[in-house]
């Protein structure tokens, strides 16, 4: 693959040949336009070995045009004097014209590009986007390019190609673009690609934030609270989380935020093929099967399911109304508010209708539902349909809320916060926050956020502030990469799976960091060098314990018990596993303690602790049973070879010692049995 630089140049060789161009683009206008169903893969590929050769010889071209440029016009200007200034003019002002058609229809298919992708619910519908983004790239869109550079460093349809990536990342970065400077700092921090180097990532991260990024403000804000090549800032971390949570809390009130699940790789292999956070295409068969004979309870689920997007399903309007509609003619109070959730907000299956709305939440409010009576405070509470009525929507609530429906208890919290209607009390918003944040409620958890940073209603707190909006922060749309990674993994396509969770990884994500390890342990990968994928995974493993996974605690003792990654070391070993059993209660650090009690490895020996400790990990978890009873039978059998069948010398001196055994008066004691023994052999002499 030639250098990146390619991408420019043919944009200048275009706009040497701009007549010969438009003509051809002419003819080829509709067909861009109607993309058919048979795009694939490997057009995408032909399209971007293109673009990066158009990169690499643009720079070169360009340089030849502008001197040739200078040369003829020099000579037209003596020889034709001014009056050929005016047609250079008109030249100049055709070329721009034409320039800027070809510009703007690069725009239109990113655009289009953009439609396409947001619309997909298949793989080839994304490949048809993917070829969009391809073309409008080939005629110098930069947002397109982006959308290029990541599909070649993320291995989307299977074409990941670093190297390519890097060189169009650096190319746009040159030109401004602030997603490539996020991109190259990433590469930089793991040694992806390019040389490992923390300081220059973190220049890159600078400017990609003063850019816009908001990955590079939440990796900054991560870097600031964990003290990662910098000194630790809590206040600097607060100002680049709360940048992002804004975004965020901005767009959750816009519209409800998808959840996305993150599949932990360091589960069990028989827990992680059918994983309770991703739904098997079997399962999902089996319920459809149910939902069509009639199942109310699973018609629900899955109006839900496809309703927001959540367990690996596309996002289906038509499928969760479908599934809405037979269970609220079963008399499901929960579909008919759901119902009127969706006309509420409007969709293409449900469009936007406050009446239709407002039937079916009063119809499910009715029956006691906190959706139905939640979806009615919200109508009176903006005014939609009916007048606005803070009482009324108080009063829905309040009802709501007493059944524990966390958006009403945000609505509640929010009344109070903004004194909407009612007077300011910061200390019943602090409650209702509180309880909605308890079931994972967004919009509470940013407020409770703004509250602590704030010291509003609370004690300030730096810290507890800016663990709240990395909690709103980790809801951003780059949450989806968490799925598409897990897919990547279990196709085996180890290398896309790995990229992507370690971009997450640096973003601070915690899952994301066991996971890039456990992968990175497994030496699967060919990204990284053999050499550095256990180091950089003790790195990983170490700031996912410092978030608290007990997992992470244990594979750090590890690491350092077998010298993985580093020295052996087992005082330190010790040291983890201690605050793994500690701290976290986990049997396998209990195990692996008592183990190096019994054997006094890094610690002073100690039979009866190390009996302790395998009981403790065996009342822990059941799993532990097993192991530990065979620990204790060896531990016990090699206890009574050494103090029975070798005798333990020690002990028999110490036995045989008069001190220890009669007092110190012993040699008086031992003259009485002399003397005692001369009188009974006299005695018996005379007989």
């Amino acid at each position: 693959m030639k250098p990146l630089s390619l991408l420019i140049e043919i944009l200048i060789i275009l706009g040497v040949t701009i007549k010969t161009i438009k003509a051809e683009k002419h003819n080829k206008r509709e067909k861009e336009r109607n993309v058919t169903t048979q795009v694939s893969a490997n057009e995408i590929k032909q399209y971007l070995s293109h673009i990066l050769e158009q990169r690499t010889s643009s720079n070169v071209i360009n340089k030849r045009e502008n001197l040739l440029e200078k040369k003829k016009n020099q000579r037209k200007i003596r020889i034709k004097g001014i009056q050929n200034k005016d047609i250079l003019r008109n030249k100049n002002h055709l070329q721009k014209q034409a320039e800027k058609n070809f510009t703007d229809e690069g725009d239109q298919l990113f655009k289009m590009g953009i439609k396409v992708l947001q619309q997909s619910k298949s793989q080839k519908q994304k490949e048809e986007a993917y070829l969009l983004f391809a073309k409008a790239a080939d005629m110098g869109n930069l947002k397109a390019m982006e959308k290029m550079a990541d599909a070649l460093l993320f291995g989307n349809f299977g074409m990941q190609n670093i190297t390519a990536a890097i060189q169009l990342y650096e190319s746009l970065a040159k030109e401004g673009s602030c997603k490539a400077q996020n991109a190259l700092g990433f590469l930089s921090s793991y040694g992806i690609g390019m040389e490992y180097n923390q300081a220059k990532a973190l220049i890159y991260y600078t400017f990609g934030s003063a850019g816009g990024s908001m990955m590079s403000q939440m990796i900054l804000g991560y870097r600031y609270l964990s003290g990662i090549n910098v000194l630790q800032n809590c206040e600097v971390a607060l100002s680049y989380y709360k940048k992002v949570a804004d975004h965020i809390a901005d767009t959750f009130e816009k519209s409800e935020g998808v959840p996305v699940e993150k599949v932990r790789l360091t589960e069990r292999p028989e827990n992680l093929s059918s994983n309770s956070e991703i739904l098997d295409w079997d399962i999902y068969q089996y319920y459809k099967f149910l939902a069509e004979r009639g199942d109310v309870q699973i018609q629900v689920s899955l109006g839900q399911l496809h309703l927001i997007g959540r367990k690996g399903l596309d996002q289906d309007y038509h499928k969760a109304l479908h599934y809405f509609l037979k269970a609220a003619k079963a008399g499901s109070a929960n579909a008919m508010a759901f119902i009127g959730k969706m006309y509420l907000e409007g969709n293409a299956a449900a469009p936007q209708n406050n009446a239709t709305a407002f039937k079916y939440f009063s119809t499910a409010a009715s029956k006691g539902n906190a959706i139905g009576l939640h979806g009615l405070g919200l109508l009176y509470f903006y005014g939609k349909g009916v007048p606005v009525n803070y009482a009324e929507a108080l009063k829905y609530f309040q009802k709501a809320a007493e059944k524990g429906w966390p958006d009403a208890q945000f609505q509640l919290g929010f009344m109070y916060y903004s004194g909407s209607g009612i007077w300011k009390d910061y200390k019943l918003a602090f409650k209702y926050f509180y309880l909605a944040s308890q079931s994972g409620q967004p919009l509470a958890i940013y407020y409770l956020a703004e509250m602590y940073a704030t010291g509003t209603g609370v004690v300030r707190s730096c810290r507890t502030a800016v663990e709240l909006y990395k909690g709103v922060c980790e809801l951003g749309h780059w949450a989806e990469k968490f799925l598409t990674a897990y897919f990547a993994y279990k196709d085996g396509d180890i290398d896309s799976s790995l990229v992507q969770y370690a971009l997450l990884a640096e973003m601070g994500y915690e899952v994301a960091q066991s996971n890039s390890a456990f992968i990175l342990e497994s030496k699967k990968a060919n990204i990284l060098e053999k050499e550095k994928m256990y180091p950089m995974a003790l790195l990983l493993w170490n700031r996912a314990a410092i978030q608290g996974n007990a997992f992470a605690r244990v594979k750090i003792g590890d690491y350092h018990y077998y010298g993985y990654g580093t020295k052996k070391d087992y005082q330190t070993a010790a040291t983890h596993y201690s605050i793994a059993a500690d701290k976290h209660h986990n049997a396998q650090a209990m195990f692996n303690l008592a183990y190096m009690y019994e054997h006094g490895l890094g610690i002073a020996k100690d039979i009866h602790l190390a009996r302790r400790l395998y009981d403790m990990a065996a009342q822990t978890s059941p799993d532990a049973y097993i192991p530990v009873f065979f620990a204790l039978m060896k531990l016990e059998t090699m206890h009574f070879l050494r103090d029975i069948l070798f005798f333990n010398f020690t002990m028999r001196w110490n036995w045989l010692k008069p001190d220890n055994t009669v007092g110190p008066h012993w040699d008086l004691f031992v003259i009485g049995l002399i003397v005692a023994g001369l009188i009974l052999l006299l005695r018996n002499h005379r007989g």
